[in-house]
């Protein structure tokens, strides 16, 4: 699959955040910032309309001052685009690398990651927050739902964590793809990769549910989340700011469930719920 590359300079903090997340809802899949101020985005091909992007971002750039070039991005260029930025992230006991980096000995969990275009390296705030959250749980002989899963790498740690199996779900064929080749890689045999949505969930309950995904898809899909969580389990939630954490709440308490956890960063938030 080929993509398009936008190339941001400028911008940095808030307004990047802001930009950043104006962009995923036109289609954009994944950012990379190479120095502050200066960073990529990503959208498949098929899905790129030249017209809104433009607009929307001749609308922000003279509002927020910054310059922007887009650009094709051959598949085959991938890789080394991530290898000359990529840079590992130490969470806890977690070391996320790349294939091509050095493994830390002193790690309490080693995890290589080969992102390509999947969503998931542990740079984001969200996943960073989704780590952090899944680090403090014991999923001893639990089962769990990654949904949206992008690299796997929430559904990995799961499993180092101790849990008895995982079902992974994107809908987005690289990232369906790239899950289970990083399930593989990390030699997790108990992690089954879907390909779909939230309507190809298995039958059946999950003890944790775990949805990095934005606001819209979470406010549709969150009475399928709960509806597949057994009583007593945890939904944990991330992909939105701080200001759409009252309508994510409002929901999720109208179905009975309590707020056990929450966790911001950088304006961002992890939330965890527990159904009653």
């Amino acid at each position: 699959m080929e993509y398009i590359e936008v190339n941001i300079n400028g911008l940095s903090g808030e307004d990047a955040e802001i930009l950043t997340a104006g962009m995923s809802e036109l289609g954009f899949e994944s950012f990379l910032e190479e120095t502050a101020g200066i960073f990529s985005a990503y959208i498949p091909i098929d899905f790129f309309d030249v017209r809104k992007v433009s607009d929307f971002l001749d609308e922000q750039a003279m509002n927020l001052g910054f310059s922007y070039k887009i650009g094709n991005i051959p598949e085959q260029n991938w890789n080394a685009a991530w290898e000359s930025a990529y840079q590992p992230v130490k969470i806890g006991k977690c070391f996320i690398r790349a294939p091509f980096h050095e493994p830390d000995p002193a790690a309490g969990i080693d995890l290589v990651i080969e992102p390509k275009m999947s969503f998931g390296t542990a740079h984001h705030e969200t996943t960073h927050l989704m780590i952090k959250a899944l680090l403090q749980i014991r999923f001893e002989g639990s089962s769990v739902l990654d949904i949206g899963t992008g690299t796997g790498i929430l559904g990995i740690i799961a499993l180092k964590l101790g849990a008895k199996h995982v079902v992974a779900i994107d809908n987005d064929e690289w990232s369906f793809l790239n899950a289970k080749e990083n399930a593989a890689r990390n030699n997790v045999p108990g992690m089954i990769v879907i390909k779909g949505s939230a309507a190809d969930i298995p039958s059946g309950k999950f003890g944790y549910i775990l949805a990095n995904i934005n606001r819209n898809v979470l406010l549709h899909d969150i009475p399928v989340y709960h509806n597949s969580l057994e009583n007593g389990g945890s939904l944990i939630l991330s992909g939105f700011y701080e200001d759409d954490l009252d309508v994510i709440r409002e929901m999720v308490t109208a179905m009975g469930m309590m707020q056990d956890r929450v966790e911001t960063l950088n304006h961002w938030v992890a939330v965890t719920f527990k159904k009653c």
